[in-house]
């Protein structure tokens, strides 16, 4: 079905983008998956391929494009089942924050290095105590004079081991409401009292370095801090709608990915003298998830195009956000079953879509968040 959001050159990027994937990554892809992390060779690559941050301004030297040309970076890598290489966090979770709220010098300073693939991004939001719950920030930044001293951790931070610049939330004021004197600061790998902690072992995501941080009279110059001060809190809120639309086109994107591979598997393989597919079950539950997966193409072609044009869309993005990764994941473990053992076996790509499809319900604001988020919205 002709997707009418995307433009002819749109269409045009996705044919190369899909080529450099299969040249480019996925003969590497299981290589990486093993050793737990992606080499910076692929980032350097990708940034001279202009596949990252494709909506950084050509004066700061990017190539200056919509936010389209992201959307099509991530549905194919989903699709093609290489999320755990965590480009669209880069692109749109994380480059946003330095995009909107750095000031001229730093944008200038950071910005080429982000879109040539030298300096990867990380956001540190998660800490040990405080999951979803922001206003339970323990992380402390105290000024002093033109610095500001950090002390505290995080958890579960993705890109944790390879990223040169972190995006990190700590509380510059301990006074007033907990919301209020919430901050952001953008710490580099280098800077003094800043420690990466061991590479996290996760059930999936493999390619994907997750890690803790560790912030020890951490010296950070005043003019890393993004914004204003004991602002962090509303830049965040404000920067999760398209956190969350990422993550749900990406489970949506998924979806349509397990789906197909399946779709060409159960056409060939026989049982008792039949193809898989002729069988009735395997019929209506694909046909099952096929419609699905339109539903949430039909809601992203119409959500995608109003969160361009600046629309609050809280609730909107919530309810993509929930129900397209619950959905990735029943498409995931559905399509595993007509693979019967062989899907158990990680050879097989459809393992890899089941194991990195758990944790999309969980990032980014659990799905039960999300129900929260939308009952709120209805005036519950």
């Amino acid at each position: 079905m002709k997707r009418r959001i995307f433009k002819k050159e749109h269409e045009m990027f996705r044919k190369s983008f899909r080529r450099y994937l299969r040249d480019k990554v996925l003969p590497f892809y299981e290589e990486w998956e093993e050793a737990g992390i992606t080499p910076r060779e692929a980032w350097l690559e990708a940034g001279k391929n202009e596949f990252l941050c494709p909506t950084a301004k050509e004066e700061y030297g990017g190539p200056g494009a919509d936010f389209l040309y992201s959307v099509v970076i991530m549905e194919e890598m989903y699709y093609h089942g290489v999320s755990s290489l965590f480009w669209p966090l880069h692109n749109d979770i994380v480059f946003p924050y330095i995009d909107l709220y750095a000031n001229e010098q730093m944008k200038k300073k950071w910005i080429p290095k982000c879109v040539s693939g030298e300096a990867i991004l990380a956001v540190a939001m998660t800490e040990p105590d405080a999951g979803s719950d922001l206003a339970a920030l323990k992380t402390t930044a105290v000024k002093d004079g033109d610095h500001y001293i950090v002390n505290g951790s995080k958890i579960f931070i993705s890109n944790g081991q390879l990223a040169d610049l972190c995006v990190v939330a700590v509380r510059t004021d301990e006074g007033g409401r907990p919301h209020e004197g919430v901050s952001l600061l953008v710490i580099e790998a280098d800077t003094k009292g800043y420690r990466k902690g061991t590479n996290l072992k996760k059930i999936g995501m493999h390619a994907q370095d997750t890690s803790e941080l560790f912030f020890d009279d951490c010296r950070v110059p005043a003019e890393n801090l993004l914004g204003e001060e004991g602002k962090g809190f509303k830049y965040l809120m404000h920067n999760l709608q398209q956190e969350r639309l990422v993550l749900a086109i990406g489970g949506y994107a998924a979806a349509r990915g397990a789906l197909d591979i399946t779709l060409d598997y159960v056409k060939k393989r026989k049982v008792f003298g039949k193809t898989i597919g002729e069988l009735q079950n395997t019929r209506f539950t694909l046909a099952e998830i096929a419609t699905k997966v339109q539903l949430a193409q039909s809601f992203f072609d119409d959500l995608i195009p109003r969160h361009m044009a600046g629309e609050d869309l809280v609730a909107e993005v919530s309810m993509a956000k929930y129900w397209t990764t619950d959905l990735q994941f029943e498409a995931a473990d559905q399509c595993l079953q007509f693979f019967g053992g062989y899907g158990y076996m990680t050879e097989y790509p459809i393992s890899r879509f089941f194991v990195d499809a758990r944790v999309q319900r969980i990032y980014g604001g659990a799905n039960e968040i999300m129900k929260e988020l939308i009952a709120r919205k209805l005036g519950l």
